[in-house]
């Protein structure tokens, strides 16, 4: 059962707890505590070894005095050399060590420690997106699951004030990743295409302005890369188009677009069994734009963001697309499909294409789990950025380090996208063995214009990627933070 915290922000600490969190930092060799306990625990922490190292805890029985069943303390490490994420990840190792306590008490101002708003907001976030537990379709709880469902955390601090208004803001964030989780989590037959549409369009409710377009509207429009994925699959296919106007009016809009293959047998060209269930998770992209937009919107952002996702099921039947296939995308340009798996860039084509003709955004990102080619690059712990425009990139790159969604460019190049060039139509859909996530983005590259345009390649980092302290979850959510800090920074007016 997910765990539900109560989280509040106070300047004095409440009377009773079952627990207390103390952070603390390590500095000049020795253990910063809050004031409350400094001096007091210096054997336990001397026999216990603890060096406040990040995320380390010492656990300990509640001294003489304190009234409390224990005292937990969370490292933050050497505030001087953290981590951007390092408050973060302090407060999901915090969660980690609730065990049975309904009522926790978090202490974090001590000597020379940061506590400035911001930190203690994400100390909060961190605890919320460790929180999460997508077990819905569970009818028995393990037996060892015997926490209690919802604990009141009252986070002790000098700035409680500027950071109850953070924390807004950090709630925010959260419940985009938290949705963009359970629709990576969702099983495919509990979430295709027609689903996921009805998932997104409830953004409604909270401000967003959504439109859903059907196959015989897409038809119309001459999407023929995107609906040529979705022939084999009985369940349709959905282009959703959200909008958040929080900026000046007629001021043109940012744009993220979003793949989202509900699931995907590769087609014809089909994938080994071993590890297709995987391929629920294969719409991290569109659920990444549609947690993004759950957040923009909550936190009430000052921009005009839009963001197009691209459903469809990649699936086998007798009107499966086959190797070889020619199909005409609403731009006009022809393709060769030499490889049905290679499906992630026929519906982004047509929904780059879309979104850049209807809207002539200031710039557009989309996200897709396209390639396993960039996991063999880059492994899971940053996704793959291409881009066309160096300056987009940079504050990409910078967002990535701020929210430690990290991001590595990889290039592109004329040489590139000769690999893609077909001498039956005019382009094709796969560049050869070598360089694939590169080919991928070039074929992209080809629908978005002149237009400042940049590709996350996230097939490492939206799924199945390491957890930490503050994301257990399969699907990890990645890229809600990431971007609503892009926007945050870019985009948003005074």
């Amino acid at each position: 059962m997910p765990l539900t915290l109560e989280i509040a922000f106070a300047r004095t600490q409440p009377a009773k707890s079952d627990l207390v969190v103390a952070l603390a930092a390590s500095a000049d060799g020795g253990v910063v505590l809050p004031p409350a306990y400094s001096g007091k625990l210096d054997r336990a922490v001397k026999l216990g070894q603890f060096s406040a190292k990040l995320a380390s805890t010492l656990d300990l029985i509640a001294p003489e005095g304190v009234d409390a069943d224990r005292v937990m303390l969370v490292g933050l490490g050497d505030l001087k050399k953290q981590v951007a994420d390092g408050w973060m990840r302090a407060g999901g190792q915090a969660v980690a060590g609730f065990r049975n306590a309904t009522a926790v008490t978090v202490l974090t101002d001590g000597e020379g420690m940061d506590a400035e708003a911001s930190k203690i907001a994400d100390l909060a976030l961190g605890m919320l997106l460790r929180a999460y537990k997508f077990d819905r379709y569970k009818t028995k709880r393990d037996d060892a699951d015997t926490a209690p469902a919802k604990v009141k955390v009252t986070i002790v601090t000098s700035a409680a004030t500027a950071a109850r208004k953070a924390f807004a803001d950090a709630m925010a964030v959260a419940d985009g990743v938290v949705l963009a989780r359970d629709l990576v989590n969702e099983p495919a037959n509990k979430l295709g295409p027609v689903d996921f549409a009805a998932r997104a369009s409830e953004l409604s409710k909270i401000g967003v302005k959504v439109e859903v377009l059907t196959e015989k509207e897409m038809t119309k429009l001459g999407m023929g890369s995107l609906l040529g994925v979705a022939q084999g699959s009985p369940r349709g296919a959905r282009l959703v188009v959200m909008r958040w106007n929080g900026g000046k009016p007629k001021e043109k809009p940012v744009a993220f677009i979003g793949k989202g293959v509900t699931f995907d047998t590769g087609g014809n060209s089909m994938k080994p069994a071993s590890g297709m269930e995987d391929m629920k998770g294969d719409m991290g992209g569109a659920a990444a734009v549609t947690g993004l937009m759950c957040a923009l919107a909550t936190r009430k952002a000052k921009a005009n963001v839009v963001g197009v996702i691209g459903l469809v099921e990649n699936s086998v039947d007798g009107l499966a697309q086959r190797p070889g296939d020619i199909v005409t995308s609403m731009s006009g340009q022809t393709i060769e499909v030499l490889n049905t798996d290679a499906e992630g860039r026929l519906v982004l084509a047509d929904a780059l294409f879309y979104t850049n003709k209807k809207f002539e955004p200031t710039a557009m990102v989309d996200l897709a789990t396209l390639t396993g080619a960039i996991m063999v690059a880059l492994g899971q712990h940053h996704a793959g950025l291409f881009s066309n425009d160096d300056a987009l990139a940079g504050k990409l790159v910078t967002a990535g380090v701020e929210t430690s969604e990290k991001l590595w460019r990889m290039p592109l190049g004329p040489e590139y996208d000769k690999l893609i060039d077909s001498k039956n139509a005019d382009m094709k859909n796969i560049g050869g063995r070598f360089g694939g996530s590169i080919t991928a983005a070039q074929f992209l590259q080809r629908f978005v214009g002149s237009t400042p345009w940049a590709h996350l390649d996230i097939a490492g980092t939206a799924m199945g990627s390491p957890g930490n302290e503050y994301s257990q979850s399969w699907g990890s959510g990645f890229g809600v933070r990431l971007l609503d800090r892009f926007v945050r920074d870019n985009y948003e007016s005074a």
